[in-house]
């Protein structure tokens, strides 16, 4: 059994760092500590998905998971894609914050949201970035290495151009490239899928 200590940390690393072990580890047994209700919740339901059956019991760094293959499970790590979901996926990121509230909590969670996409198999094959969301992708954002490493991997990254220009970053562009309001709308209209985070 592998033995994981992620009681102090904060999601999503928990998650994908189980996620890592279980795709490096396949059909192993693993014992993930968790800090917090939300991390015990978070993991177990992962690895449900993974074809894992997740026991959790309190414990002294807060909770203790056993993740256990599934006696049953043809292909532990995958899950079917259905063909509904074959095709381009774009995300959308028409803002530099994720959800509504607290505009710097907003941006720590779209910083997360990014970081958390290198995990993800398939990867997106584009991710657009409008209005404010071009902020990403300039000078002084906090999420350009999550986003350069998008890059390295194949991910299309586009920036509006009026929008650079509106806001007066086209010469601060760090990552991906310009784009115009056409191959937008193009992309989304011929996506399989379209997510806005």
């Amino acid at each position: 059994m592998i033995k994981l200590d992620y009681s102090q940390q904060k999601c999503p690393y928990p998650v994908i760092e189980t996620r890592k072990q279980i795709l490096a580890h396949p059909g192993i047994s693993l014992e993930v500590l968790v800090g917090d209700q939300a991390g015990r919740d978070n993991v177990s339901r992962l690895a449900e998905k993974m074809g894992y059956q997740a026991s959790a019991e309190t414990a002294t760094e807060g909770f203790r998971l056993t993740l256990t293959p599934a006696a049953a499970t043809e292909s532990v790590g995958e899950i079917p894609v259905v063909a509904s979901q074959k095709g381009k996926t774009v995300i959308y990121c028409g803002s530099d914050r994720m959800g509504s509230g607290a505009d710097e909590f907003g941006r720590v969670l779209m910083k997360n949201f990014l970081m958390t996409l290198l995990e993800m198999d398939p990867l997106p094959d584009l991710v657009l970035f409008v209005n404010s969301g071009i902020q990403l992708t300039t000078t002084e954002s906090e999420a350009l290495e999550a986003l350069k490493k998008l890059a390295d991997k194949g991910v299309d990254l586009a920036s509006c151009g009026l929008c650079l220009d509106y806001y007066q970053k086209k010469e601060h562009l760090k990552v991906g490239r310009v784009t115009n309001m056409y191959e937008m709308v193009e992309a989304q209209t011929k996506a399989a899928r379209v997510i806005t985070p």
